[in-house]
């Protein structure tokens, strides 16, 4: 796919007038990245639903998913520890949900929370339900859903795995090896390619005022939402408008790709997909000239602001990303 057309100029976010009207957003990713989207959210509106990937396949997720053959918890987890309050309360329980055994033993490196969810699934036998109870218990500022109703698998297209033959193209399955390897990610898939995509997080999206994709890992977190068929429709076919949040700087999956790259991978997988609104932070839009036109490409505006943590980390920071995504939504 290519830019055509006289592309839109980007936009500063410097402050506009906020008024007193809390839209309906869903939020898509998994892991840290969908973790500080939600964080920053949850300041924004008090309707929010996180709708979280279901391939992960490592650590305890990947053990708990193989043994019970239960939805990898992991990611879910995070997000609900995401939407707990800034209160004395709220943070333990996002402690106690984040906390790991330390054991030599079986318990070793499991999640509290991951056990508590899959437990809660087991009991109730019904995904959302068990959710559900666990957002209740913590006062989670939102709720959270998977984005099928069946664990997947994510298997990827890479070329150059082996330094020997650089050119080669090789198919790697599992969340957790895509997302490690040394080669060059091409294109993802979904096993199964058509998955039954969980009913409430399409009633949310078919709902919902804004839906925001990324940040995160590109291949493994924010991709794979535009390849189960039924959610890719709501979310092309909503009247929400929809929001890009491009990663701080490549890394992992996308190390060395230009912020223009991230959206023209993003196209590749979702032709059909439009958006309203690119957001990139400062430091990463400017070092692009092409960004500006892969936004117009896919019918959106670039919006521009400070987004990153002030340590110095590469991650974004809550605060900057709430007061961009309240300029954004005119909150």
């Amino acid at each position: 796919m290519r830019p055509s057309g006289e592309p839109r100029t980007a936009i500063q976010l410097q402050g506009r007038p906020m008024v007193d009207v809390r839209p309906a957003v869903v939020a898509f990713g998994g892991g840290h990245g969908l973790a500080a989207s939600l964080s920053a959210l949850r300041r924004v509106t008090d309707r929010l639903t996180a709708v979280v990937t279901v391939a992960d396949d490592g650590g305890s997720s990947g053990r708990l998913r193989h043994e019970l053959g239960c939805l990898p918890p992991g990611d879910l987890r995070m997000a609900l520890a995401a939407l707990c309050g800034d209160d004395e309360s709220g943070r333990t329980w996002a402690d106690v949900l984040q906390y790991r055994f330390v054991s030599p033993g079986p318990l070793g490196d499991h999640a509290i929370g991951n056990l508590l969810i899959a437990g809660l699934w087991e009991r109730l036998g019904d995904p959302v339900a068990g959710l559900d109870m666990v957002a209740r218990l913590l006062g989670c500022a939102g709720r959270v859903l998977p984005m099928a109703s069946v664990p997947l698998e994510i298997e990827a297209e890479v070329i150059g795995v082996s330094p020997e033959r650089p050119d080669e193209i090789s198919s790697v399955r599992g969340q957790a090896r895509v997302a490690k390897t040394t080669g060059e990610v091409c294109s993802v898939h979904l096993i199964p390619q058509d998955p039954p995509a969980c009913a409430d997080s399409i009633e949310a999206v078919l709902a919902a005022d804004w839906v925001v994709l990324g940040p995160g890992s590109w291949f493994t977190s924010v991709i794979p939402h535009l390849l189960v068929p039924q959610l890719a429709e709501a979310i092309e076919t909503t009247t929400a408008k929809r929001i890009l949040v491009l990663n701080l700087e490549p890394a992992e999956e996308t190390a060395g790709f230009s912020a223009a790259k991230h959206i023209e991978l993003l196209a590749d997988h979702a032709p059909k997909l439009r958006l309203d609104v690119v957001l990139a932070d400062s430091a990463f839009a400017s070092d692009d000239p092409h960004l500006v036109a892969w936004a117009d490409s896919l019918g959106a505006d670039l919006a521009v602001a400070d987004l990153a943590a002030r340590d110095g980390s590469p991650r974004h920071d809550p605060l900057r990303l709430a007061s961009a995504y309240a300029e954004i939504m005119g909150v």
